[in-house]
C-alpha cells in the first residue's frame, strides 16, 4: 500500500482582532501540528485557513508563507460561515497532507477552540518528547 492523502483539522482562539494576535495564534496553532505530526511541508497538498467574521486585521495565510520551508505549500484563507452563537475569533485549518501508510495524525484543538472538538484538543506536549 502506497502513500496516501489524510487530514490533519485544528483551531485556536485569538484574544483581539490585530496582527499581532493574529499572528501569534497561527503560530502557536502550526508550531502545536508540526511538533505532533513530524511531516515535511513538501508533503502538503494544500491548507485551507477559515476565519470568523470578526478577524480581518490579516491572513493566517500570511503567517504560514513565512514559515520554513513553507514557501511553496498552496495556502487559502476563507471566511467561515457565521452561526448565531458560534465561538467568536476563531482560526480553524484543514492541511491535507500525502502521509506513509498507518501514519497517526494528531489535530489541535488550543485556547478557547478546545470546546470545538474537547475528543481532540490537544493536552500541552513537551518539545522533548
Amino acid at each position: 500500500m502506497g502513500w496516501r492523502v489524510r487530514a490533519i483539522r485544528g483551531a485556536i482562539t485569538v484574544t483581539e482582532n490585530s496582527k499581532e494576535a493574529i499572528r501569534d495564534a497561527v503560530t502557536e496553532l502550526l508550531d502545536a501540528v508540526e511538533l505532533r505530526n513530524k511531516f515535511d511541508p513538501d508533503d502538503i497538498v494544500s491548507v485551507t485557513f477559515s476565519v470568523t467574521r470578526d478577524l480581518d486585521a490579516m491572513f493566517p495565510a500570511a503567517v504560514a508563507r513565512e514559515r520554513p520551508n513553507w514557501s511553496n505549500v498552496p495556502l487559502l484563507d476563507v471566511q467561515h460561515m457565521h452561526v448565531e452563537g458560534s465561538l467568536e475569533r476563531c482560526i480553524r485549518l484543514l492541511i491535507q497532507i500525502n502521509t506513509p501508510p498507518l501514519t497517526q495524525v494528531h489535530h489541535a484543538y488550543l485556547r478557547g477552540a478546545q470546546v470545538l472538538r474537547p475528543d481532540l484538543s490537544m493536552k500541552p506536549v513537551s518539545v522533548n518528547s
